[in-house]
């Protein structure tokens, strides 16, 4: 099963992290957490790795309904979004596919929630795509 949804970006990892927040931001996400997971590493390990930033994006008026539909989807929030460098230049951005958060309880009423929020994350995904190819 896909769990992911994902779009490659032609901007500087500094510029896209920035741009990835207000796109989301837009269509009604905002960053709850945000998990720098190369410094993480570097501090906890001493390893390296490419810049890897995970932010916890929720979308407010969708998670309550997910919340008054079943407590504990609670487990599935928020909507992780990952933007990370590319080989090559640029980066890449993967959020988590909403529809993930409907078929691992298996309950139906949640279905139309995870329809929008899936909407919603596609559409700034491409807004993203669009953005960054306009600016080639």
């Amino acid at each position: 099963m896909a769990y992911a949804k994902t779009v490659r970006l032609d901007l500087p990892y500094e510029e896209a992290v920035p741009r990835v927040k207000e796109v989301f931001k837009q269509h009604g996400f905002g960053a709850l957490t945000e998990i720098d997971v190369r410094a993480t590493l570097q501090e906890k390990l001493g390893a390296e790795m490419e810049p890897y930033l995970i932010i916890g994006a929720c979308n407010p008026n969708l998670a309550r309904r997910a919340l008054d539909t079943e407590r504990e989807i609670g487990l599935l929030l928020p909507c992780n979004v990952v933007v990370r460098a590319a080989d090559g230049g640029g980066v890449i951005v993967d959020a988590l596919d909403p529809s993930i958060m409907a078929s691992v309880p298996g309950n139906a009423d949640l279905a139309p929630i995870a329809e929008e929020a899936s909407r919603l994350v596609g559409e700034a995904l491409n807004e993203l795509a669009g953005v960054a190819a306009s600016q080639r």
